[in-house]
């Protein structure tokens, strides 16, 4: 096929140009580009060819590396996305973890204040009796002061318990 078009490439100018009455060249040079390309053409249809595989290569090429780079992005935003779900609920554990501990805390803190509050209750009874029986003893001890060291009243032992006994009552 190449053979038939480069035969009648060469051999149309001689046909055409055969006549010498043409008054215009316009069919001449017209024919003249048409062999000139077909000839280029022949000659360089392999180049061309091989430079269109070779650039549709090229752009599968890049088009594939584009593609795998957005296959892995979309890994590492599912895997982000999962790792975001973990920590959701790794947070919620915690926040539950927490509360809980906060209010057992609190427990012990309010069970703490309780034992001080009766543990202080019942110190401050026993001080409180503690300072009355002194009380007591001191006015046991002012009242017998008083009626001995008075040396006009004579009482005996009978009297003086029933005395002390009224006061202390």
């Amino acid at each position: 096929m190449k053979k038939i078009l480069f035969t009648i490439a060469c051999l149309s100018p001689v046909v055409l140009l055969a006549s010498g009455d043409v008054q215009t060249d316009i069919l001449e040079r017209s024919v003249n580009f048409l062999i000139f390309a077909a000839i280029l053409g022949y000659l360089l249809a392999d180049k061309i060819k091989g430079y269109f595989t070779g650039r549709t290569s090229e752009i599968q090429a890049e088009l594939d590396k584009v593609q795998s780079i957005l296959k892995e992005s979309e890994q590492k935003v599912e895997s982000a996305k999962a790792e975001l779900e973990e920590a959701k609920k790794i947070a919620a554990e915690i926040v539950e973890g927490a509360s809980s501990d906060v209010s057992s805390i609190k427990e012990k803190i309010e069970k703490q204040v309780e034992q001080e509050i009766s543990q202080m209750t019942k110190s401050f009874d026993e001080k409180v009796e503690i300072e009355t029986k002194k009380v007591k003893v001191e006015v046991v001890t002012e009242i017998l002061d008083q009626l001995l060291s008075n040396d006009n009243i004579e009482l005996t032992q009978e009297e003086l318990t029933n005395i002390v006994l009224k006061k202390v009552a």
